[in-house]
């Protein structure tokens, strides 16, 4: 068995180290804060094994000026940081013809089918699995013209193994009252749930590993050296650490280390962001996305939590008062029975140009692994990324082709 190092605390880290100890492996885990206190805390805790769309759609180019221009508008681009930016932009364009995003939606269904499978053993835990919601994810269109031109989007879900239910305006009020009769369709994903408290879940997962051995240093690696027969971690403080294998799950922050192995993997950030509003979640039983907003709707503990959008920007910017504003107003737009919100959130989603993730090993060294940029997905894909890792570790076939999500693919 080998001693290896998890770099990041969140859901893909936390399964990585889960699934490595499972193999017997030593494992200790660098992150300078508490697990789930990055991007996964924040977000909307949906298991969304349906989400194989990638944002690289080429109906990008025909949707720009909406997404730039208009108020209602659920992306943002802060101007100044475009130069820095440009580079990313440029593959995000190239990217969004049709061969590439259905080759990117099905390498993204091809890890979804297995997604849950990456959780199944740990929810035998009660202590994990007591923040399961068994409820589906509801996804709703306030027009029928936006869900006409959802269509083809739905057929190639339904045509990567999707199941979801169509549903009209009567039925969407009947499973879900306290909506506003806004909406003019909607679609129930089959398999679907969520976490009434993401932060919660991988608190008990971490307190779970700890008891079996797992060693936490709270302390942000800054850089990686590699040798023949393995790492060299070296943290903010100056204090070096040696093992066998290093795995760089760092979400947003990954990007640098990458490079110091060898890899200029084009990562960027989109920034999202949550308001809560407390003490409402008996208003739906359900994540409730508004697609032409961009955001769920998540009945969490101690209120609801509208999360989503997207602002490119970097990690300096401030906090994008207008779309917490958005989101504020839509979701009491969908749910006008809901107060003000008490509390907002920024977090920076790890982006990559083509929407798949980057799962294999380094250019420099076959001991240093990445598993990161899942984006919208750490949530749904913690579980079988981190399985995927224990299996490169262990030198096993991994159960699907890695080829989409090797990080020389760009």
């Amino acid at each position: 068995m080998a001693e290896v190092a998890v770099i990041g605390a969140g859901f893909v880290g936390l399964s990585c180290a889960y699934w490595l100890m499972r193999d017997g492996h030593e494992v200790t885990l660098h992150d300078p804060l508490g697990p789930g206190e990055g991007a996964s805390y924040g977000n909307a805790g949906t298991f969304a094994n349906y989400a194989c769309i990638p944002v690289n759609n080429p109906d990008v180019f025909r949707q720009l000026p909406h997404f730039l221009f208009s108020s209602t508008s659920p992306l943002r681009i802060r101007w100044g940081y475009v130069p820095t930016l440009a580079p990313w932009l440029a593959r995000f364009l190239l990217s969004a013809t049709q061969r590439r995003y259905e080759a990117s939606a099905q390498a993204l269904a091809a890890l979804l089918s297995r997604a849950f499978d990456g959780y199944r053993e740990m929810l035998d835990d009660a202590a994990m699995h007591a923040f399961v919601r068994e409820r589906e994810c509801l996804y709703l269109y306030s027009s029928a013209a936006s869900f006409e031109a959802a269509r083809a989007s739905l057929a190639l879900r339904e045509s990567l193994g999707v199941r979801f239910q169509t549903l009209e305006g009567d039925a969407i009020r009947a499973l879900e009252p306290a909506l506003a009769p806004i909406f003019a369709r909607g679609t129930l994903f089959d398999g679907s749930w969520y976490l009434s408290d993401p932060r919660g879940f991988l608190q008990a997962l971490h307190a779970s590993l700890v008891r079996r051995g797992l060693t936490h240093v709270p302390a942000a690696i800054e850089r990686i050296e590699t040798g023949r027969n393995g790492v060299r971690l070296v943290d903010e403080a100056g204090s070096a650490t040696d093992a066998q294998y290093a795995v760089v799950c760092a979400g947003a922050h990954s990007g640098s280390l990458a490079r110091q192995c060898g890899d200029a993997v084009p990562l960027d950030t989109e920034r999202g962001y949550h308001v809560r509003f407390p003490d409402t979640s008996n208003l739906i039983s359900r994540p409730c996305g508004w697609a032409e907003r961009g955001f769920y709707m998540t009945p969490m503990t101690g209120g609801i939590r509208a999360a989503g959008t997207v602002e490119l920007g970097g990690f300096d910017a401030p906090r994008n008062r207008g779309l917490l504003d958005l989101i504020t107003r839509s979701a009491r737009e969908a749910l006008p029975a809901l107060p003000q919100p008490d509390s907002d959130w920024l977090g920076f989603r790890p982006s990559l140009p083509d929407g798949l993730p980057v799962i294999g090993t380094s250019r420099n060294s076959p001991h240093v692994l990445y598993a990161f940029g899942h984006q919208h997905l750490g949530v749904t894909l913690g579980g079988v990324t981190g399985s995927v890792v224990a299996d490169l570790v262990a030198g096993r076939a991994a159960p699907l082709d890695l080829s989409p999500y090797n990080p020389r693919r760009f």
